[in-house]
């Protein structure tokens, strides 16, 4: 047998088990139900590896959890006959604290103003195995994995290091042993956890619905009985040991809506999602038909949390057959864009020992997948009908992963726009969605008009809007990264054109206004014509034409993109990524009738060589990237020509 290894937390692990153990916590009982939730995960993923490794399958036989409690020694285990774990994925799973949040899980418990609540980020960082260091001064776990020989032994007292030993144990699985700190007695909402009761209590408040049994051995006075099942006068009762199981494992998805309570919806939901925050709501529904048959409970979350995006794998939908677990987070059941839905979906029609290949391709899946998703977009758009304030502030924190559907499911763009929400320069503070937009266009009104960028305060003072804003043409103020996606994509809705008002040469108004608009600006070109030509060669650096402007009518010049051209936002979201990209060339578009065109115009008709003549052309393209929230390529020789000029002027 090997030898014991020591290992060391890593400093951000060290730090949540300080504040864990040193804090005061309330609902410290939740170290029981997070403990049972990793077991009862533990048998799911053995019955999972079952169906096609033939060797497991005789191990599946009696699955469930087992809770011992010794109140002499003051310990507690939580053992079960699960997938188990070896020593690479011990030191994986256990010996790492949260590996994609362990740091934002820090900051945020040490910002929680309320120190009792600091328990409910537990769930939402991965670190739920280490919440029972708020009960226990040692933990030692023990985990042989299913198929092979070795145990492994994991023990810590939570102060820094851990250690890792060859171990034995008699059959596959995982027990951890709490050896639980003695009891305060100056703390009033102290538990002995060794009590029957207590441990009953907890598991029944938290634990019930889990699929597998949940057994404890406990004592009982038994009378004994004569011939006729009569206790005799003289008799005593005898201490007999029972094995008792502690929950009930009804499928909760099977029992009618009005027999389950608020609570016990809650508890099943933090159970399968590992979210210690209560679900915004529930879809419970059921279909029945010749082509299909299944019964769904899924849940919205009411808050994000980073795994619902960072580690999706271990939760999304859990797909059953007949009550039989089948596999965590089955895809094929929903949406990319809906992935952190949460919940259970039991059919009658599948294969048992269905694999994820014929997922793929079995029309069943199929259908149920388009009556899920269908029933998850029908209740976005009831949420926003009942209580769009509520809807608001889901959409403010999922929004953006359910827009993906826009490009990625075009087969649910008709559903998903009843329910997308965006801003606007007529909408407020509110958000609307195109329905509402086409409602408020103006007669003749032939498109629908937006545009991206960075921030809605930069979208809604940029030059590109003036003309639009002082006709009165609604313009959607699109800041989303997926903005820039979904737009490429779509190119109409309800016979109405998707219009980027920074690309291409927008005209706006009835035709007739329209053609006296081109009309003026012909005109006007041929004045500029030679100004125009002369700002292309010299800024060509920068520039893939000069020409004038119909959409400003307050700023002297403004920066468009042709049609096809990227557009900056996306750009800087690229190169943020660390794409490499060509420089992008834009269209300056400069406004006929500001006085400061009209200067230069005549500044250049006098002496198209007077050099105050270039610098107020590249001041006036690094004032047009300023507005649409980019910044000069040369800041310090920008800020230089600006003070040559202003010196200048006094």
């Amino acid at each position: 047998m090997s030898t014991e290894t020591r290992f060391e937390f890593k400093a951000e692990a060290r730090q949540i088990l300080d504040l864990m153990i040193h804090s005061v916590y309330s609902h410290r009982e939740i170290f029981l139900r997070e403990l049972i939730s990793n077991a009862s995960d533990a048998l799911d993923k053995l019955r999972f590896e079952a169906l096609t490794n033939d060797a497991l399958r005789p191990l599946t036989e009696d699955l469930h959890i087992r809770i011992t409690a010794d109140p002499k020694e003051r310990t507690l285990s939580v053992s079960d006959n699960g997938i188990g774990m070896n020593r690479d994925e011990i030191l994986q799973y256990i010996g790492t604290i949260a590996k994609s949040g362990t740091r934002d899980f820090a900051k945020a418990l040490k910002e929680a103003k309320d120190k009792t609540s600091a328990p409910e980020f537990i769930g939402q960082f991965g670190v739920g195995f280490y919440s029972s260091f708020m009960v226990a001064d040692k933990v030692t776990l023990v985990s042989r994995r299913a198929g092979d020989t070795k145990a492994w032994k994991w023990e810590s007292d939570g102060t820094g290091t851990f250690t890792l030993e060859e171990s034995a144990r008699d059959s596959h699985g995982t027990t951890v042993m709490l050896h639980l700190k003695p009891i305060d007695k100056d703390d009033d909402d102290a538990e002995d956890y060794t009590q029957e009761w207590v441990i009953r209590d907890i598991v029944r408040k938290y634990s019930d619905f889990v699929a597998y049994p949940i057994r404890m051995k406990v004592e009982r006075q038994k009378w004994p009985k004569d011939a006729d099942g009569k206790t005799p006068p003289d008799a005593k009762p005898e201490t007999v040991i029972e094995d008792e199981t502690l929950n009930s494992m009804k499928a909760i998805w099977m029992r009618p809506e009005k027999e389950v309570s608020e609570e016990e919806y809650k508890e099943f939901y933090k159970h399968i999602s590992h979210d210690w925050n209560d679900p915004l709501r529930r879809i419970v529904f059921k279909l029945e038909g010749t082509t299909s048959e299944f019964r769904a409970l899924l849940f919205l979350p009411s808050k994000p949390t980073p795994e619902m995006f960072l580690q999706p794998k271990e939760r999304g939908i859990h797909l059953y057959i007949k009550r039989v677990f089948i596999m965590n987070d089955c895809k094929e059941l929903i949406p990319e864009y809906l992935r952190f839905v949460r919940g259970v979906v039991d059919s009658e029609d599948l294969s048992l020992n269905i694999s994820r290949e014929i997922l793929q391709h079995n029309k069943q899946i199929q259908i149920i997948k388009k009556s899920v998703t269908r029933k998850v977009l029908d209740t976005f758009k009831a949420m926003r009908n009942e209580d769009r304030k509520k809807f608001l502030e889901f959409w403010k924190d999922f929004g953006a992963t359910i827009k993906e559907g826009l490009f990625k499911a075009e087969e649910d763009r008709d559903k998903l726009f009843e329910v997308c929400l965006f801003p606007s320069t007529a909408a407020g503070d509110d958000l609307c969605t195109l329905e509402e937009y086409v409602e408020r266009m103006k007669p003749g009104q032939d498109a629908i008009y937006y545009v991206t960028g960075e921030t809605r305060t930069t979208m809604e003072n940029s030059p590109l809007l003036e003309a639009f804003r002082d006709k009165g043409y609604e313009v959607l103020l699109l800041s989303d990264p997926v903005d820039e996606v979904w737009v490429q994509f779509v190119r109409e809705y309800k016979g109405k054109r998707l219009v980027s008002a920074a690309k291409g040469d927008v005209k706006l108004g009835t035709e007739e206004e329209k053609k006296k608009a081109e009309e003026a600006v012909k005109q006007k070109s041929e004045t500029y014509k030679d100004l125009l030509e002369f700002l292309k060669t010299r800024l060509s650096d920068h520039l893939k034409d000069v020409r004038l402007s119909s959409r400003l009518t307050s700023s002297p010049a403004c920066l468009v993109g042709d049609l096809g051209d990227m557009s900056p936002h996306m750009e800087t979201l690229l190169k943020a990524s660390g794409k490499e990209l060509p420089k992008v060339k834009r269209i300056l578009e400069l406004n006929p009738d500001h006085p400061l065109v009209e200067k230069m115009q005549a500044l250049f008709a006098k002496n198209k060589e007077d050099p105050v003549l270039l610098d107020t052309a590249e001041i006036l393209y690094n004032q047009a990237l300023i507005a649409e929230g980019g910044k000069p390529e040369n800041p310090a020789a920008f800020s230089k020509k600006v003070a040559d000029l202003l010196l200048k002027a006094l």
